[in-house]
């Protein structure tokens, strides 16, 4: 059985991204994995790095008990899912705290100075699937901002983090004028692409 986290971030509970969340749940769910969804909004949850968060980054261990459930989840997870709206061509302040205080060091990576750089720990991650909803056209995101997020998460947190992860990026652009049928066509890709990723994680 995959073990599959979903993490969405919305203040709405009637917004896109929560109902893609729910339907990204109940699909996994469909399909016998054990699913945990973490609803950063409805958990209210804190994103700014505390002062000893920060101070053990580089002192070890890192003090992680304020979040430490979170840590857990992500330990867990075989296929992480994270569903969210970009605003400004980047995440939401829960989803980039919930990067910056659970992708902690001993659990996502380790600081190696002998090598200059860090090594990922989260070899179980088989895969993550990022859904995100934009209001810009596709064309300023890919030509005029060239898919700022999309190369942050897939370069700068996933192919460090988790080597061995498959990496799947699907963005809904101007979706704030999204058509009812445009919105089901989106949603038909997800559900494909979760399903794809499932069956990776099983062979």
């Amino acid at each position: 059985m995959t073990r599959v986290l979903v993490v969405s971030a919305h203040p709405l509970p009637d917004s896109l991204t929560a109902h893609l969340a729910r339907r990204l749940v109940a699909q996994a769910q469909a399909a016998g994995a054990e699913v945990e969804w973490l609803d950063l909004s409805a958990a209210g949850f804190d994103p700014v790095l505390t002062g000893a968060e920060r101070a053990t980054t580089y002192a070890p261990p890192y003090d992680g008990r304020a979040v430490a459930e979170e840590m857990a989840q992500l330990a867990r997870a075989e296929l992480l899912v994270l569903v969210f709206p970009t605003w400004w061509f980047g995440l939401p302040a829960q989803m980039k705290g919930w990067l910056d205080r659970v992708w902690a060091p001993g659990l996502a990576y380790d600081h190696r100075a002998d090598l200059g750089r860090i090594v990922g720990r989260l070899t179980g991650l088989r895969g993550v699937m990022v859904a995100t909803t934009l209001g810009a056209a596709t064309w300023v995101d890919w030509l005029v901002m060239r898919q700022p997020l999309r190369r942050v998460l897939k370069w700068g947190v996933v192919r460090f983090c988790a080597p061995r992860a498959r990496f799947v990026y699907h963005a809904l652009h101007s979706a704030e004028a999204a058509s009812p049928a445009r919105i089901a066509r989106h949603e038909a890709r997800l559900m494909r692409s979760l399903t794809t990723l499932l069956s990776s994680c099983k062979a």
